[in-house]
């Protein structure tokens, strides 16, 4: 396959342990492949060194705002983003190369992504196939300039691919729940900045909810224990979360 016009742009913080698996699907396919790295302690730069001279070092403040300056990098218009822990399925490759080189229609695409705990593929819950837009042209697209989960805006239509991205996600469940930790500070952080107006009700409403939706509604239960202790991280995302946001209120008034 000759190399297309586009540029792969990973965001990577200490990840040596899974980063190769990312760069070795970009190689020989992708025009270029841009690494942006927050000054990671490990190997994560001298790996990427071994596939890549695109490697710019910068510190992660605001997610929007670090994400758009990553994709500004790019030479192409076209960008795919994909994160260390990720890595490009050949059907993709083909999938992909079919619509930057023939369509016009669109602006940007979302993609499956399939999620891994271990070696265990969730495939239910709402993890599967969960697409991500995540290929898009850099001119119609930026982030908002928020830290957590910032929205996406884009300029005109958003197709949806049908070949996965792999997401080695998790290592095992304790790197779920450690995960969980860091999330829900971010997001608790988030809530207070809003200065949102949230009770012990409407979060254990929305936990319950959570719990439900995941397990029962999109079938969270086909996936065995995996699938009842993914249901209760989502239902535990909002307990933790609305606990330290209380305590930043607590510490505010203080």
């Amino acid at each position: 396959m000759n190399r297309l016009p586009l540029s792969v742009v990973t965001i990577a913080h200490n990840e040596e342990h899974r980063i190769e698996d990312c760069l070795k699907s970009a190689q020989g396919w992708a025009d270029e492949h841009i690494i942006v790295d927050d000054f990671s302690s490990d190997r994560t730069v001298e790996l990427s060194q071994k596939y890549t001279d695109k490697i710019f070092q910068r510190k992660m403040d605001v997610e929007g705002t670090h994400r758009n300056w990553a994709y500004q990098k790019a030479r192409n218009e076209w960008v795919l983003s994909l994160d260390a822990d990720e890595a490009v399925t050949e059907e993709l490759k083909e999938e992909i190369k079919n619509v930057i080189t023939q369509n016009e229609e669109f602006n940007a695409y979302s993609i499956p992504l399939k999620t891994y705990i271990g070696n265990y593929w969730v495939r239910h819950g709402g993890w599967y196939p969960a697409g991500k837009l995540r290929l898009f042209k850099k001119s119609k697209f930026k982030y908002e300039g928020a830290g957590d989960h910032p929205r996406i805006i884009l300029e005109g239509r958003c197709g949806h691919l049908t070949r996965d991205i792999i997401h080695k996600g998790y290592t095992d469940f304790y790197d779920l729940f450690s995960g969980l930790n860091r999330q829900t500070s971010l997001e608790a952080e988030k809530w207070f900045n809003e200065k949102r107006k949230i009770g012990i009700m409407k979060m254990i409403w929305k936990a319950c909810d959570r719990f439900f939706r995941t397990y029962v509604r999109k079938k969270g239960y086909k996936d065995g224990i995996v699938g009842y202790v993914i249901a209760m991280h989502s239902a535990l995302y909002q307990v933790f979360s609305y606990v330290k946001y209380w305590e930043l209120l607590k510490e505010e008034k203080r």
